[in-house]
């Protein structure tokens, strides 16, 4: 849910990766997609603006040469019956023959995708559209998990509707695989107050995550001791622990202008003493390792009470937004503590050859993109202005950028997955939305859940294909 508005080095940073993307127009990339940005978005007010539009070079299966479809037979739980490991009866992650996988509780080599928000909350006129379709809420679960099944999904991402979900794979003959919301941090800040409500995530004085708070570590402790109730199930693909927290570079300036009775203050400042540095004297390489320094502590912190309370899931990471998934140091450090490093990856009509290899080597572990989509203007009575992704023409064309992104994911060998954000569109008439999530085509169903046909089109045939992509990719020279 990235929807702040991006400062003027982070534009110009994102503008020219974009730039240095257009660049992959080979031979493949013979499809042309005309897109815009959302400028200014997620205000209160409602109003955005817009870049014009740009065609856009783009690669669906069909460009793919030498490409041969074909049907994979699956696990229970949507893995592949053809490759097949150790299992150890819950997710985990591997790395064979330079690919990464997860891989599923049989032993079978599993990617996970799956849209985030697959719960049924919302306005009234939805609420009415539930009831009238599927009469409960139980109903509603179980004509998605159909959906979601049919179309190649394999999953539920974050903040999905988990104890129906729970309940319909208890008798499902294919579960979902679905991860869980954790929120430390927030949930800390809420608690300790001084937080506060931005698009897409919560806010910190100063930009400053209160890391180094003696009762964060005790907040933490105590805060896990709920992750028994799911330490024994199979169908948990893993946990997030928080959601684009701001863990920057500037954080050191930050951390040194909050009141000196603040334990962050205190910890930067002992941290600085030793270096010999003050507000005048810092410079970017103090600031790229105090990040690290911070990072640590908080990784450390979180890991500690995650895997003591819950040792068989995997965590997630904290789902890393806007530029920080160019930081080295941030990624190093969260490899030392992740399983799967999570990114929203938004800003990039095609994944960045070098940074999604970047991210393997400074991690020494995969990635999963956790937020990412594109809004069309053909979706009635959604103005768009709301959210960070791109905006097309047409369903038809999102589905092309679906395919797009997917396959560059793919290619990389590096990632174990992908949440499409999200399930369901925006309803303008929900009061009390949060700002980033107000009036956008973002749904692969609409608000009375009907489904955007020429969207799940594409959407299906790259899911249905993706385990014989991978092993497609896996065969091509470099």
């Amino acid at each position: 849910m990235w929807a702040s508005r991006l400062a003027v080095v982070g534009l110009l940073l994102l503008t020219g990766l974009t730039a240095r993307a257009q660049r992959l127009d080979t031979t493949e990339y013979t499809l042309r997609v005309d897109a815009k940005k959302t400028l200014n978005n997620s205000k209160i007010d409602g109003t955005a603006s817009f870049s014009p539009y740009k065609s856009y070079a783009t690669r669906n299966i069909a460009q793919l040469r030498g490409f041969k479809p074909g049907k994979t037979k699956l696990s229970k739980y949507g893995g592949r019956l053809d490759k097949r490991t150790t299992a150890t009866g819950f997710y985990y992650v591997k790395k064979v023959d330079g690919r990464w996988w997860a891989v599923d509780p049989e032993g079978y080599f599993f990617l996970h995708n799956a849209p985030n928000n697959v719960q049924a909350v919302g306005s009234e006129r939805a609420q009415q559209a539930l009831k009238e379709q599927f009469g409960d809420k139980a109903g509603w679960m179980r004509k998605t998990r159909q959906l979601l099944v049919d179309n190649g999904f394999n999953g539920a991402g974050a903040w999905a509707a988990n104890e129906e979900i729970r309940a319909e794979n208890a008798k499902a003959d294919r579960p979902l695989a679905y991860t869980v919301n954790l929120d430390f941090m927030a949930k800390y800040g809420d608690k300790r107050g001084g937080t506060y409500v931005q698009p897409g995530h919560k806010g910190y004085p100063n930009d400053v995550i209160f890391a180094f708070d003696p009762g964060f570590a005790e907040f933490c402790e105590q805060y896990a001791q709920q992750l028994t109730k799911y330490k024994d199930d199979r169908n948990l693909f893993g946990y997030f622990s928080d959601n684009e927290m701001p863990l920057l570079r500037k954080n050191l300036d930050g951390y040194l202008k909050l009141p000196q009775t603040e334990p962050g203050y205190q910890a930067a400042r002992q941290w600085a003493d030793a270096r010999n540095i003050t507000l005048e004297t810092i410079t970017d390489q103090h600031r790229q390792d105090f990040l690290a320094f911070v990072a640590d502590k908080y990784f450390s912190t979180v890991a500690r009470a995650l895997k003591k309370y819950d040792p068989n899931h995997m965590y997630l990471g904290c789902r890393f937004h806007g530029a920080q998934r160019y930081y080295p140091e941030l990624m190093q450090v969260t490899g030392k503590y992740v399983d799967v490093v999570s990114i929203n990856y938004y800003n990039n009509w095609t994944p960045e050859p070098k940074w999604v290899s970047e991210w393997e080597k400074l991690a020494q572990k995969p990635f999963i993109v956790t937020e990412w989509y594109v809004k069309g203007e053909d979706a009635p009575g959604l103005a768009n202005t709301a959210g960070a992704g791109w905006v097309v023409r047409t369903q038809a064309d999102r589905g092309k950028f679906y395919q797009n992104f997917t396959l560059g994911l793919l290619e990389s060998k590096n990632c174990v997955g992908w949440h499409w954000f999200k399930y369901q569109d925006n309803d303008p008439t929900l009061k009390g939305a949060e700002p980033s999530n107000t009036d956008a085509n973002k749904g692969i169903v609409n608000y009375r859940f009907e489904p955007y046909q020429p969207l799940l089109l594409p959407m299906r045939e790259l899911n249905q294909q993706m385990y014989r992509l991978a092993d497609y990719f896996d065969t091509q020279k470099k």
